[in-house]
């Protein structure tokens, strides 16, 4: 939900309450779906029950994460005066060290698939391995935001 791990692949992950469930809190939405969402158990626990209404953790489920957050090499950066991406990348940590190194093996592996697709000389396998190197931007992949920030400035002349 906010680091962009595969939690599955070494945890069964938790269910983040956005607005905590904490007495005193937001009890009431305990069980709302809208305040739901599927988290690594590092996120949850460094996120606790923070939350500010009147600047809220970035909402994936609700609104683009690319409007507060942008993918600056491996770490997490917020947006020239995104109080509320700063406050994400703080409160759910996003610029652990663990994660920095996962999202460096999987850009270094992307970024060998774009040197192998642009040094064939066949523009009808370029497209096509373009094309498919593209989906590892998807919202349903590991680290995506950072795939998509390495694919997009790979393309020659804003070609995506």
């Amino acid at each position: 939900m906010y680091c962009e791990s595969q939690v599955a692949h070494i945890y069964f992950g938790d269910v983040e309450h956005i607005r905590p469930k904490a007495e005193g809190k937001y009890p009431h939405l305990e069980f709302e779906w809208t305040n739901l969402g599927y988290c690594c158990a590092r996120c949850n626990n460094a996120k606790k029950d923070q939350f500010d209404e009147t600047c809220p953790v970035v909402d994936p489920y609700s609104e683009d994460p690319g409007t507060h957050l942008l993918a600056f090499g491996t770490t997490v950066r917020h947006k020239a005066g995104s109080e509320r991406g700063a406050i994400t990348i703080a409160t759910t940590d996003l610029n652990r060290p663990e994660l920095i190194e996962r999202r460096a093996i999987r850009l270094t592996q992307l970024q060998n698939a774009l040197d192998a697709c642009y040094r064939t000389s066949s523009e009808a396998i370029r497209a096509t391995l373009l094309a498919a190197l593209k989906e590892e931007g998807a919202a349903d992949k590991e680290f995506s935001m950072f795939a998509a920030a390495l694919i997009n400035a790979n393309q020659p002349d804003g070609a995506l």
